[in-house]
């Protein structure tokens, strides 16, 4: 085993929030490599995400943000297991990231499941219509406007979109990380945005 400094631990805990040995730990398996380890924590942190996923939520906070101004809020309402864990900073840092990101991303749905199945359909319809003429086989077609779908999810979807504080995760994985953090489930329930005359 590779001995990891202290300097090294403590950089990774300040990029990640996570906790000391789950930091050495990563450190340790990708032998000092910082970057590295921010991905292996990453995927741990989807992993223990997908364990939780079926633990019942009950618990949270509601968080508001009005911009400057007064012509523009966003409410959001994040649930978790336990009134301990809805008081701590990482779900409080979490939810104004979130209020943050909504008013300035603009997303119209919480997850794809939710996008209206009627737009949904015109937007497949019009796909299809445009690639129609390209001569492509069917299921090339298909393919190519499952592709597109998933690009519009993740322009119009809060969960799917690039996280503002980091362009290089989603929402969702930005969620994964205070699940793994807390070791709760964690999950956005619902969100609202109103900007005045729109």
């Amino acid at each position: 085993m590779i001995k990891i400094d202290k300097e090294l631990i403590q950089e990774l805990r300040d990029r990640t929030g996570l906790g000391m040995m789950d930091c050495r730990k990563a450190l340790e398996e990708t032998h000092g490599n910082v970057e590295a380890a921010i991905e292996v924590l990453r995927k741990k942190g989807t992993l223990v995400a997908a364990k939780r996923a079926a633990r019942t939520t009950s618990e949270g906070i509601v968080h508001t943000y009005i911009h400057p101004g007064d012509r523009l809020g966003v409410m959001v309402e994040i649930n978790c297991e336990t009134d301990f864990v809805a008081r701590t900073d990482a779900l409080r840092t979490l939810a104004k990231d979130l209020c943050m990101h909504i008013a300035a991303i603009k997303p119209l749905y919480l997850n794809p499941e939710e996008v209206d199945p009627t737009f949904l359909e015109k937007e497949k319809a019009i796909l299809k219509e445009q690639l129609a003429s390209s001569g492509k086989p069917e299921q090339m077609i298909n393919q190519i406007v499952e592709g597109k779908l998933n690009k519009l999810y993740s322009e119009i979807c809060l969960l799917k979109q690039q996280f503002i504080k980091n362009d290089q995760q989603t929402v969702q994985d930005a969620i994964n990380e205070v699940i793994a953090k807390t070791g709760e489930n964690v999950v956005v329930k619902r969100f609202a945005r109103f900007e005045l005359g729109v």
